[in-house]
């Protein structure tokens, strides 16, 4: 066997590279190896006729662990559980044609989020792109709207520095997917790769740095201010700048709100957190920003007390499940957004203040400089309004006469209705059962948000949601990704009976993988949230919501016990509050794969509630 060559070249600053010359591999094989070389152990793949060489020499590697979900759709929102629980790239695969399409969901899911993806498919060989041939699609067109970047390769020395580029621009700067589309011809050839040591990406410049003179004014904003609230969002978690944002907070006494894909950046047990805002968010949390603000029975807005005059927005996306109406989103306020994404300042709010910076680095140096130059103001009146607005309307839940009036709860309960289980209730007794230290995952609905109010979170990367794209079927899959890169950590999809169902399939990938992922069903045989719009806004008409079995209403449809056992997955229907904690306790002592059926009555509705477009002063809480 030859020695390993070294190769020199130049960047394009004419400064020497070098790189290290391989033996001869085939297309299919130096993909492998690249992906080992950036230190890949896990790939969730579903093969087929374009990427069977990939499979083939994926079978070869002792570092990189193969999964194969049952639906490529599954394996992408597993590769996307695995990137959102570690911040590393997840790394998903399928075959040309319909196995590209199924992974086009799990792309966007990704890109909403800024969540680090590889997405490898195989391609129909060259000579047959754009006529037609079986099984193609032009999958790199079809994706370049969701992606931060795409490759098609054309040639097999173009793979090594594909890889590694790619891998660089999925994880750095603002995460998102990156795609590789790969034809089966060049999978095929044979070349001696030539492994690059370094890359360079002109005009790409990941972590801009705020300037002491912004920093500075940001410090000159809080001493000025007598009502400042950090709003923080997912930007804080993929920065990584939870400690710096935590020693600000510290140092400052400014209370924190965060997004739902900022849940965790600032741990919610502490006395300044909000817990998170918007939509469903905290009403004290919203109150904070926007103010107190009620409308008579004239509908006339009246003001009942003041919210923020200064917001420190990190990291955000001002979207419109926290802002409901715009303009109307912290309107007496000022507001500085600090982002790495230059195109999000102004974009949706207009602020007075926007700085290009990482997040990390800006408050990092803003905490030397509290440091350096103590904020003198403690804001003890605006502690004390928070403080009475937490007291008064608290994330709370009660059962009421409503939930005895369902059909479906009187029939399954059989006149046992003080044995009813509230959805917020089973989510309770998951976290304390859990002390709060499980990875949640869930699926898109009421649950989803139930999730996010009735389980506190104090770490990040412990909450993955679809939150931006809203992907119903989420929850199950990622719940197995994040196990595979966690499998120590107890990680729990809290999903609906409608989103489980979307995904189903994936039972077969956990019990044949060994993937311990547990999953708790809140089943009220609807689709709940529309069901909830439907009961505020529709007069509760009904437009194809119920999922359960319209000829026998009393019987819970479909029958989860009996697909999990199809599937070899062990399952348990809770029916009655009184066997909630039990069967609880028996999942989580379990080391296998579990989903526990919890039959929850439709009529309940997630609380508070700002309607679309809506304002403060329309909240329902």
């Amino acid at each position: 066997m030859s020695k390993t060559k070294t190769k020199k070249t130049t960047n394009a600053k004419g400064k020497p590279v070098r790189r290290k010359l391989g033996q001869p591999m085939k297309g299919c094989e130096i993909l492998v190896a690249a992906l080992e070389r950036e230190g890949v152990d896990s790939i969730f793949a579903y093969p087929g006729g374009a990427s069977m060489e990939l499979h083939q020499a994926l079978t070869k590697s002792s570092q990189i662990r193969t999964y194969l979900p049952r639906h490529e759709q599954g394996g992408a929102f597993a590769a996307g559980g695995y990137g959102r629980a570690t911040g590393k790239a997840g790394v998903c695969m399928g075959t040309s044609g319909p196995g590209a399409t199924n992974l086009v969901t799990g792309v966007a899911d990704a890109w909403m989020d800024s969540v680090p993806l590889i997405v490898l498919t195989g391609q129909v060989p060259q000579a047959m792109i754009g006529k037609g041939a079986f099984q193609e699609t032009d999958f790199y067109g079809m994706t370049l709207s969701v992606v931060k970047h795409s490759y098609l390769i054309t040639d097999i020395r173009e793979i090594p520095r594909v890889v590694k580029e790619a891998f660089h621009i999925a994880t750095t700067g603002r995460p998102g997917p990156v795609v590789i589309d790969f034809p089966k011809n060049i999978q095929q050839q044979t070349a001696q790769p030539v492994w690059p040591d370094s890359i360079d990406l002109p005009g790409y410049h990941p972590y801009p740095k705020a300037d002491d003179i912004e920093l500075n004014e940001i410090i000159g904003l809080i001493e000025k201010s007598e009502r400042p609230v950090l709003y923080c969002g997912g930007g804080v978690i993929t920065g990584e700048a939870s400690k710096e944002l935590r020693a600000f907070v510290e140092a400052t006494k400014i209370p924190v709100t965060t997004t739902i894909m900022g849940v965790g950046a600032f741990p919610e047990t502490h006395k300044l957190s909000l817990r998170w805002l918007g939509m469903h968010g905290a009403a004290y949390a919203n109150w904070a920003v926007s103010g107190e603000l009620r409308k008579d029975k004239n509908g006339k807005t009246r003001k009942i007390a003041d919210g923020a005059d200064l917001l420190l927005a990190f990291g955000v996306r001002f979207d419109d499940r926290v802002t409901g109406k715009v303009e109307k989103f912290c309107e007496h306020g000022t507001i500085v957004h600090v982002d790495l994404d230059r195109s999000e300042h102004n974009k949706n709010r207009k602020v007075q203040l926007p700085i290009h910076s990482d997040v990390k680095y800006a408050l990092g140096k803003l905490v030397k400089m509290v440091k350096a130059r103590p904020i003198k103001a403690r804001y003890k009146r605006w502690h004390q309004q928070i403080a009475e607005w937490k007291q008064r309307a608290p994330l709370r839940y009660k059962i009421t006469g409503e939930e005895m009036s369902s059909d479906h709860i009187k029939a399954s309960l059989k006149g046992k209705e003080d044995q009813v289980i509230l959805p917020q209730h089973a989510i309770a007794e998951l976290y304390d059962l859990t002390k709060g230290d499980a990875i949640i995952t869930t699926g898109v609905g009421q649950h989803q948000m139930w999730s996010g109010q009735h389980y506190v979170y104090t770490r990040p990367r412990q909450l993955l949601t679809s939150a931006g794209l809203g992907s119903m079927g989420f929850g199950y899959p990622a719940a197995m990704g994040a196990k595979v890169a966690f499998p120590n950590k107890e990680v729990i999809d809290i999903d609906g009976d409608g989103s489980f169902l979307m995904n189903v399939q994936e039972l077969a990938t956990a019990k044949i993988e060994k993937i311990a992922a547990k999953a708790i069903i809140l089943n009220n045989q609807h689709l709940g949230m529309v069901v909830q719009w439907e009961d505020r806004f529709y007069e509760s008409n009904r437009g194809h919501t119920y999922l359960g079995n319209p000829d026998d209403p009393s019987a819970i449809y479909p029958d989860y016990p009996t697909i999990c056992a199809g599937f070899g997955v062990q399952c348990e229907r809770v029916m009655y509050e009184k066997d909630l904690r039990p069967a609880l306790r028996r999942m989580l002592a379990s080391k296998e794969p579990y989903v526990l059926d919890i039959i929850t009555p439709h009529t309940e509705h997630v609380l508070p509630f700002i309607p679309a477009g809506g304002t403060v002063a329309d909240m329902i809480y």
